[in-house]
């Protein structure tokens, strides 16, 4: 199968996420508690479930990894699904949530997608080359911190040395916003934002923005500049060049 192949079918499940997310967006939901103290809803559960049986039906040999359901990457191709990343954005009526879904050819990303449905905006990532609802996008040209606009989802992701280091950060660049979610990686894909610093973030967070970000000419790595792998230890730093991720990089080091 072809990466336009692959590329056609990825925007299949983010129609049918989209098509799900809308139906629950903005009506009464239970809201239960998960072990690890994150909201999860009826939403994340179906959308999981329908892409799951749609990648099942199509690729029978291919492994599935889910927030919700669970299973193992493999050495062959496997599928990570994040059917509602940013649910506390969706409980609340906040449209800045979406569907996340990575294709991992021997446990490295080969696509992404960023489905960001009740925005009506969809980014595809594959070996150079990213597109933003199917036309061609690329990261900004920034350069020097004081010029650079920094998201980042939560400010208590960041702990001890590292929310020490983030607030560096954040004082170096000219704008920081909070709670964009994978929202704040699209949009440095697509030339909006310049750096994306984030903590405790988990596999099903991060795979599918990985081939978004590089597709578009940006960088994505730990803190410590490593490449993010299925252990990789929750921290992430995406930007938009080389200078303002080595500068980024060094202050983020150096707490």
């Amino acid at each position: 199968m072809s990466m336009t192949d692959f590329c056609h079918f990825l925007e299949l499940l983010g129609y049918e996420a989209r098509s799900l997310a809308l139906k629950y967006f903005r009506s009464s939901l239970e809201v239960v508690t998960k072990s690890d103290e994150t909201p999860v809803t009826i939403a994340d559960r179906k959308i999981e479930e329908r892409l799951r049986q749609m990648i099942a039906s199509r690729f029978p040999s291919h492994t599935v990894v889910g927030e919700e359901a669970g299973g193992t990457i493999s050495s062959g191709i496997s599928w990570i699904i994040d059917p509602i990343d940013g649910t506390k954005s969706f409980v609340c009526g906040v449209p800045l949530f979406g569907t996340l879904v990575a294709v991992l050819r021997d446990r490295r990303p080969l696509l992404g997608m960023i489905e960001m449905p009740a925005l009506h905006e969809r980014w595809i990532g594959r070996g150079g080359y990213t597109t933003h609802n199917g036309e061609p996008c690329s990261v900004s040209q920034c350069k020097r911190l004081a010029d650079a606009r920094l998201c980042a989802t939560d400010h208590r992701m960041f702990s001890g040395g590292g929310l020490d280091a983030f607030e560096l950060l954040s004082q170096a660049v000219r704008i920081t916003r909070f709670g964009t979610d994978s929202y704040g990686y699209a949009l440095l894909a697509s030339g909006h934002v310049d750096l994306v610093v984030e903590a405790e973030l988990k596999i099903h967070d991060v795979m599918a923005l990985i081939p978004v970000i590089e597709g578009a000419g940006g960088i994505v790595t730990t803190w410590a500049g490593g490449p993010i792998t299925d252990d990789f230890g929750g921290n992430i730093l995406a930007a938009s060049s080389a200078e303002l991720h080595a500068d980024a990089m060094r202050m983020l080091m150096e707490r």
